[in-house]
């Protein structure tokens, strides 16, 4: 056993010099968050990760609690294209749980854990300036509608001014995704998005989406039909076969986003895998989908 503790900390040895001082975004969601047991894991990952010298930076999701806390206020959901149709009381539900219950949770966890975490939404800072989206064509029984999302943003612009004061003196910020527009209005973004967003505009060497499958699946049905590897340019040609579908698609489109505005590597990963950051990170195997560019290209 102890030999293989060895082997364990060996193989991580050069990835932990690779990535040393590098920054990652996380972006952390799913079915996970309403896990303790897994939340916990998650973020003592995370923490690991600060004090082998890589700088995280954490974006959180919250769809499930969202849809739990409206259903629980006898409020329906409702999704186009993997996105949540989003009116003024959505929107003031989804910032309740995103940036009240959500973000505290996880600073608190961070402090468990021996790190120092700091909460922010989109709008501390100006971080995240956004506009709304415009109406969605979708095609319902060969009929195509056009449909308002609400109050649901697109990013304009990133301000990692906040963000790196925050690295360089050793916190993790966790990222909340409410977004304001120009006139400071609120607006919910997609947090798969955001992560992407923010991992651009500080450069990250890397960026992790966690989710509740094992990566990118050919089959929707079969966990074991995961696709290890995708070049951004098969994606479009992937959502349009229906592969990519639902909520994987503002996933793999913020991946290509930020692979082609300078992220090295995409990580889609399965969070209530134990410790899967650690193994997709230090080890030789990987356990996800990972997204990238063709060298050439």
């Amino acid at each position: 056993m102890t030999l293989k503790r060895e082997n364990v900390l060996i193989e991580a040895l050069p990835y932990i010099r690779e990535f040393h001082q590098s920054i990652m975004v996380i972006k952390v969601g799913g079915h996970a968050m309403v896990n303790p047991e897994v939340m916990s894991d998650i973020i003592q990952d995370i923490v690991l990760l600060r004090f082998v010298g890589i700088h995280p930076v954490i974006v959180h999701g919250g769809g499930p609690e969202i849809s739990e806390k409206m259903r629980r206020m006898g409020k329906e959901s409702h999704f186009v294209g993997g996105l949540r149709i989003t009116d003024d009381e959505t929107l003031e539900i989804a910032r309740m749980v995103l940036v009240g219950n959500i973000n505290t949770e996880i600073v608190s966890l961070i402090g468990k854990h021996g790190g120092k975490g700091i909460g922010l939404s989109g709008k501390d800072g100006k971080m995240i300036i956004a506009k709304k989206k415009p109406f969605q064509r979708i095609v319902i029984d060969d009929v195509e509608h056009e449909v308002d999302l609400g109050w649901v943003g697109d990013t304009e612009i990133i301000n990692p001014d906040l963000l790196n004061i925050l690295i360089r003196e050793n916190y993790i910020p966790v990222i909340a995704p409410i977004a304001v527009d120009v006139n400071g209005k609120g607006l919910n973004i997609n947090a798969d998005t955001v992560a992407g967003d923010v991992a651009a505009a500080l450069k990250a060497k890397k960026l992790i989406l966690m989710t509740d499958v094992p990566g990118l699946l050919r089959d929707i049905n079969d966990r074991n039909s995961r696709i290890s590897r995708i070049a951004i340019e098969d994606i479009e040609g992937l959502v349009d076969s229906g592969i990519i579908s639902g909520g994987m698609i503002p996933k793999m489109r913020s991946a290509a986003c930020s692979v082609t505005s300078g992220v090295e590597k995409i990580h889609i990963i399965d969070g209530s895998v134990s410790h899967s950051i650690l193994l997709e990170l230090f080890t030789n195997i990987g356990i996800g989908t990972m997204v990238y560019k063709r060298s050439g290209d």
